[in-house]
């Protein structure tokens, strides 16, 4: 079980780690259960809590989205989450309109097969590179993100983010990596994204 308290290195005190002990049990049990990747973009976010004003939320499988809300409700936090594909739903009423836009996609190298399920593989299943999923949504992200829009991604060293930061950086998005963390044996890392 995770701690309820996280702390950064410095030793300071951190936000609270949410209630989720519902996630990936019962009726959520085709839900990724959070792990190393859900917290360290927790705590990239913590980071850059000052820059950070709302967040919308969008998932493909719809018990992920039944669970984020029965997360909201575990943590008294209102949100109206949406069952969609990437941003499909939303793209046309938040052109240029997203202050924060976040992205934990299916970064696992599998077989192309496995993209695209609507169940629990959704969740980790990122075709070649780990990158087929993340691919689709990249040329959409400049086009959403406001004028301050902050964007950040989960990858992992076999998504090649040195190539992700160049290729954003020819849609006009500047981008850095945020926090990176060993976990087991992956070598995750959140990139950030603003408009240049």
């Amino acid at each position: 079980m995770v701690s309820h308290e996280r702390t950064l290195l410095t030793g300071a005190v951190m936000l609270p780690t949410p209630v989720c002990a519902h996630v990936g049990r019962g009726p959520f049990s085709d839900v990724y259960d959070p792990a190393e990747d859900s917290f360290l973009m927790m705590d990239a976010l913590e980071r850059d809590a000052e820059m950070l004003r709302r967040l919308n939320c969008t998932d493909v499988n719809p018990a992920a989205v039944l669970c984020t809300m029965e997360t909201a409700r575990c943590n008294d936090v209102s949100l109206q989450p949406l069952i969609t594909d990437l941003v499909e739903a939303i793209l046309p009423r938040l052109r240029e309109n997203v202050d924060v836009l976040l992205f934990n996609p299916p970064y696992v190298v599998t077989p192309t097969e496995e993209v695209g399920s609507h169940s629990i593989e959704a969740s980790w299943a990122g075709g070649r590179r780990g990158r087929e999923v993340m691919d689709r949504l990249f040329p959409l992200v400049p086009q959403l993100l406001s004028s301050q829009g902050l964007f950040y991604l989960v990858t992992v060293q076999d998504n090649d983010p040195e190539e992700i930061l160049q290729l954003l950086g020819q849609s006009g998005l500047r981008g850095e990596v945020c926090i990176s963390r060993q976990a087991g044996r992956e070598a995750l890392s959140i990139l950030r994204f603003c408009k240049s």
